[in-house]
């Protein structure tokens, strides 16, 4: 009968899994490398890349949807001529802070220019019917650029304008091209403005920010210091970066870094993004503008070459290896193999009458040195004697106190222990902080830094269209209150509700949820205000003062609020490769987060608040940014981890709060060569040990346990024990050995009972279960 599973397939299992971990080892950490700009720094220069596209998309979609609410708010008497209706729009967006350079009104059906303000719009290419057929959703921003203007980016949006009672004085041409909408008494004008492109936001010393377009032409320029001259390094730059942008679709996420030449014993590292927003539908991928980032960095010198150590660890390994099979196939592997064959002889010979089955038992048993195996060749033996008639004593009781098959077991655990034991906690350790290169610090705190700047951005520009509502709603009637603070909820996904505070601080209109904190007295003046300071969830609100209508005396005070989710401020301070971001109140306490978080709790580590508390410069200031290697207490083992502090706004509607954005990545996740080297020590120490203890505890289950109960079998048969019955339970050499014992059992039964000398034949086709009863 076959042998299925026994003794072999552990041993050579251990075997082949320690050869893997040595060939992992040699070849996983042989390949760790220190390079001149870590791979970290390359990847925070890309994520900075990344973004201030996004901040650019963001401002593009934003500048967009401005001019659109505008031209929808603008109400202009019947008898307005195009040129106040230009005036009344344009005036409307500088008071809102936009770089409004010109515009024009033009009529949709011909074209035609009708008024114009400022310089003059280039309309070069842009069908003006084309996008007067189109639906709301086609008039995406254009970007205009010639070799001998400035770039200009163009908004477009539809003005509804009603039509004059009487147009006996106009040409039949213009009154055809300014009656929109026969019947409806409104004509539809196209509005065009021409804005200045805005260089996109920079942070951190020494970095440049270029916005460029697909061709690879600079579009505009900004620098935090010194803009650095153009030259070959930076037009291959530009080479480099056109052709990755305009491979592949630009959408969020497109990104890529790059390293230039070394110059002046430093190394420029550049990240490139495509311009899309991160959310909502995005009007800024058609123009295919790309972000360019890039500074000089020292690099990277003297770094540790991890090669050598790794042979030497996997050849050490592989010799364990060898050491540890020899040492199971010399102590377990052949002993047990040969038992097996010398009890399945015995069997045979005890079976059979002929004088081959008599030489068989005549040749004595080969005994094992030590161990179980010893006592169950000392047994088989004793059998054999017994069965030719000779005296054979049991073994004796200063055999069993002898090492046995898991003393072997625990000495090879013991040696790939000493292996694996110091690469899980001493070898490659990194000591904290002291791997995280400078360039990687100062990209945490850029990136900290344009996320308080998004933020910011988001809080201003909330007061700013708060404002613009509570100055639409003025003198209104409650009713259409209500509709246009229902229209202003619906275009800021951002607010949670909408309500007007009487002096008295009592809700008079509300639109949206129920507002979780109000004020009890309305406030004077405009701004950003945290409305509650405990509870399940922070009240953020922006609050502007509604003025009282025209003609009005002695009109009561009215404060329109909007709730601003806490969801979105969440999502705006999610970004990749960041790690963990909160927003902190002025007491250090969290308000908002990327991860999960409970309000006004206190930072997850008393190093991330003292570094919050070094932003404080002056009193009176918002402070500055900083940031630093810092380890987190109060969490053993968490490893030191890069974090920033920058506070929120310096100036604007939310600079009076104190707030601050904080970030902390751990080091440990940078792609750095000595934390690479670690982990993949770790893993290789973790690996080694992981085999080592499945294989041989597959060992210990499937040979060692059966073999010691087969050893006590084997030992009482020897001494006379003819009544117990034994049971193979697997198809292996202990179930095999079990077998030919079961077997010897009734052979030596049957000798008893004939009382005579010599083997007595057993029936080969007898099984133990046939041959006797269980008792």
């Amino acid at each position: 009968m076959p042998l299925l599973g026994g003794v072999r397939p552990p041993i050579a299992a251990l075997l082949c899994a320690l050869l893997v971990v040595a060939a992992f080892f040699a070849l996983g950490l042989g390949t760790v490398h220190e390079e001149d700009v870590p791979q970290a720094v390359r990847d925070g220069e890309r994520q900075i890349a990344a973004d201030t596209a996004t901040s650019v998309a963001t401002s593009v979609n934003a500048r967009a949807a401005a001019l659109r609410r505008s031209a929808a708010s603008v109400t202009p008497a019947a008898d307005s001529t195009p040129a106040q209706v230009m005036k009344s729009l344009l005036t409307e967006g500088a008071s809102a802070g936009r770089s409004v350079k010109g515009g024009v009104l033009l009529a949709p059906k011909s074209g035609k220019p009708l008024a114009a303000r400022g310089e003059a719009v280039p309309l070069t290419g842009v069908d003006v019917t084309a996008l007067a057929r189109s639906e709301a959703d086609g008039l995406t921003p254009r970007l205009a650029t010639s070799d001998s203007a400035e770039p200009r980016m163009l908004f477009f949006a539809r003005v509804s304008v009603p039509v004059p009672a009487r147009n006996k004085d106009e040409n039949a041409d213009q009154a055809a091209d300014l009656a929109g909408k026969q019947g409806s008494g409104v004509r539809e004008l196209l509005l065009v403005v021409s804005e200045k492109l805005l260089a996109p936001p920079v942070h951190g010393d020494g970095r440049t920010g270029q916005l460029v377009d697909r061709h690879g032409k600079v579009l505009a320029t900004a620098a935090d210091g010194p803009v650095p001259a153009a030259g070959t390094d930076n037009d291959a730059l530009l080479a480099a970066v056109e052709s990755a942008a305009n491979a592949g679709p630009r959408t969020v996420g497109a990104s890529g870094s790059l390293l230039g030449a070394a110059h002046g014993g430093l190394r420029r590292v550049a990240g490139w993004a495509s311009v899309a927003a991160d959310e909502g539908k995005d009007v800024t991928s058609g123009l295919g503008l790309t972000i360019l980032t890039f500074r000089d960095v020292p690099p990277v010198k003297g770094g540790p070459d991890y090669t050598r150590f790794a042979l030497i660890a996997a050849g050490a390994l592989v010799v364990i290896a060898v050491l540890v099979t020899m040492a199971l196939w010399y102590t377990v592997q052949r002993p047990l193999l040969r038992l097996h064959l010398s009890a399945a002889r015995l069997a045979k010979g005890a079976a059979a009458e002929s004088l081959q089955a008599r030489d068989e038992l005549a040749r004595p048993v080969p005994i094992p040195a030590f161990g179980e195996l010893n006592r169950v060749g000392l047994a088989l033996e004793s059998i054999r004697r017994r069965l030719n008639g000779e005296p054979g004593p049991a073994p004796g009781q200063p055999e069993r106190r002898r090492p046995g098959v898991r003393s072997v077991i625990l000495v090879c655990a013991l040696l790939i222990a000493i292996w694996g034991v110091p690469l899980l906690f001493l070898v490659n350790r990194v000591e904290a902080g002291k791997a995280v290169p400078a360039a990687a610090i100062a990209d945490q705190q850029a990136r900290t830094e344009a996320a308080a700047d998004r933020v910011r951005q988001i809080l201003g520009q909330s007061y700013t269209d708060l404002a613009a509502v509570a100055s639409d709603i003025s003198g209104q009637s409650h009713e259409r209150a209500a509709d246009a603070l229902r229209s202003a909820l619906a275009d800021h996904p951002k607010y949670r509700s909408l309500y007007v505070l009487d002096r008295t601080g009592a809700i008079v209109t509300r639109v949206g949820n129920e507002p979780l904190r109000t004020l009890v007295h309305a406030p004077t003046g405009s701004g950003i205000t945290q409305v509650n300071t405990s509870g399940r969830i922070p009240a953020i609100a922006a609050y502007a003062q509604i003025p009282p209508a025209k003609g009005a005396k002695d009109a009561a005070p009215a404060v329109l609020f909007a709730e601003i989710d806490v969801d979105a401020l969440n999502s705006l301070l999610s970004r990749p490769g960041l790690g963990s971001v909160w927003l902190t109140d002025q007491r250090h306490r969290v308000l908002a987060a990327s991860v999960g978080f409970q309000a006004f709790q206190a930072l997850p580590s008393q190093g991330f608040t003292r570094l919050v508390t070094r932003t404080e410069t002056a009193p009176g200031t918002a402070g500055s940014p900083v940031s630093a290697v810092v380890q987190a207490e109060t969490t053993p083992g968490a490893g030191p981890s890069v974090a920033a502090a920058a506070p929120l706004a310096q100036t604007g509607p939310a600079a009076g709060l104190g707030w601050r954005v904080v970030s902390a990545e751990p080091a440990a996740a940078l792609k750095l060569t000595a934390y690479q080297a670690q982990a993949r020590t770790t893993l290789a120490g973790l690996l080694a040990l992981t085999a080592g203890i499945a294989c041989l505890g597959w060992l210990h289950i499937v040979v060692v346990r059966p073999l010691r109960a087969l050893a006590g079998y084997a030992e009482r048969l020897a001494g006379g024990d003819r009544r117990t019955v034994l049971y193979p339970v697997h198809h292996d050499e202990c179930g095999s050995v079990t077998r030919s014992l079961e077997l010897l059992r009734q052979a030596l039964a049957d000798r008893d009972r004939a009382g005579g000398a010599g083997p007595v034949p057993v029936p080969a086709q007898s099984s133990p279960r046939e041959s006797a009863p269980r008792p």
